[in-house]
């Protein structure tokens, strides 16, 4: 079967997902992309590009498989492709996804636009895919009150609607990759990692001041810092950078993927302080090589933990952060092995047999005139 991939923002985690599954799907799986820049461009004006590149093809796929960046219904009606199969990959939204307050967009109240280009999208996919319950949830549960601020016509009744056609496919992980060392060295002194995108989503100023009160209090860390960022990072890294001198054994990030997960391996302990994440695959990458993760109760992370193990692993507010951490640097527990079986149903090996078979199910039933519900 014939799968063509559309991305608009290809870069980061999108350009990985896309290109994974390119490699591990049974599928014949074509990319149609765009550089991941711009990202409200991309939204606003990517599927025009797109729909030109696509009109120049030579063959027409059994299903379109793209993410939350095309404006889809743009997309369909420049290419006539409405009888094409489409399934819409979640990876985040713009409806509940924290914007900075320095956004202009937000300030004068025009940041619900984009969530309403997620919100056609949704109507014209066949199916949508979410990355997690959570995402899914939220999503769904936030849908009203977007339509509301409308003067009539809301279409409150079209929720149930994408909500019957919706599921959640997570993000897949190469395991293979990420465990290729299956040894962990003890450290003497434990390793505190961040191993995400330098943003304000990801909450940097709570989890390095928590950092800086435990190193005020005696308590002995080494510290490393991989992530993606831009120029515009936010200024507590270059602070925490002169703070942390002594404690630094790495800074920034690693252009060779295999000396980022030497780095995963290498550390002892994951505290998470993130504002927004859909899915957070960079915690589940640290938590599959071995590191001890400490994740805030709320968004997607207690999907990633077993019920038995989330009382030692999530909490509830920055005291108990500190107070969990402080006790991990010092007590240095071992990881449950339980964890890693758990996070194994991450595996590309068992998400691309369902994101394909879905795929493959939706071509069928659509070219027979009939949609089921995933």
């Amino acid at each position: 079967m014939k799968v063509l991939l559309i991305e608009p923002f290809f870069s980061g985690s999108h350009k990985k997902w896309a290109e994974e599954y390119l490699r591990f799907s049974s599928h014949e799986v074509k990319l149609l992309t765009l550089p991941g820049k711009h990202w409200k461009w991309r939204m606003e004006g990517g599927a025009i590009k797109l729909a030109e590149l696509y009109l120049e093809m030579l063959s027409t796929p059994d299903v379109i498989l793209t993410t939350d960046m095309l404006n889809l219904t743009l997309f369909q009606s420049l290419t006539k492709t409405q009888h094409i199969p489409a399934v819409l990959y979640m990876h985040e939204n713009q409806l509940t996804y924290p914007w900075s307050e320095g956004d202009k967009e937000k300030k004068h109240n025009r940041d619900f636009h984009y969530a309403f280009i997620n919100y056609t999208s949704c109507l014209a996919a066949d199916y949508i895919l979410f990355n997690s319950e959570y995402h899914r949830l939220s999503f769904e549960n936030e849908l009203p009150r977007l339509l509301n601020m409308f003067p009539d016509n809301r279409g409150l009744q079209t929720v149930a609607k994408i909500s019957k056609k919706s599921r959640v496919v997570p993000i897949g992980i190469d395991l293979e990759k990420l465990q290729k060392r299956v040894t962990k060295k003890e450290n003497r002194i434990p390793i505190v990692l961040w191993n995400h995108r330098w943003e304000y989503d990801k909450n940097p100023i709570e989890f390095f001041k928590t950092l800086e009160e435990l190193k005020n209090e005696g308590i002995e860390f080494q510290l490393v810092v991989l992530g993606e960022h831009t120029t515009n990072y936010p200024e507590v890294f270059d602070a925490a950078k002169a703070t942390f001198e002594k404690e630094l054994l790495h800074w920034g990030y690693c252009d060779n993927p295999n000396d980022y997960i030497e780095w995963l391996w290498k550390s002892d302990v994951l505290p998470v302080t993130s504002y927004q994440d859909f899915f957070g695959i960079s915690v589940v990458e640290a938590m599959l090589c071995g590191v001890y993760p400490l994740l805030p109760h709320r968004l997607a992370f207690p999907e990633h933990l077993p019920t038995e193990l989330k009382a030692a692993h999530l909490y509830a507010d920055k005291d108990e952060l500190k107070s969990k951490l402080k006790r991990v640097l010092i007590e240095k527990p071992p990881i449950n092995s339980t964890m890693k079986i758990y996070l194994e149903k991450y595996d590309w090996r068992f998400v691309v047999k369902e994101l394909d078979t879905t795929l493959s199910n939706l071509s069928s039933t659509k070219h027979g005139h009939q949609i089921i519900a995933p």
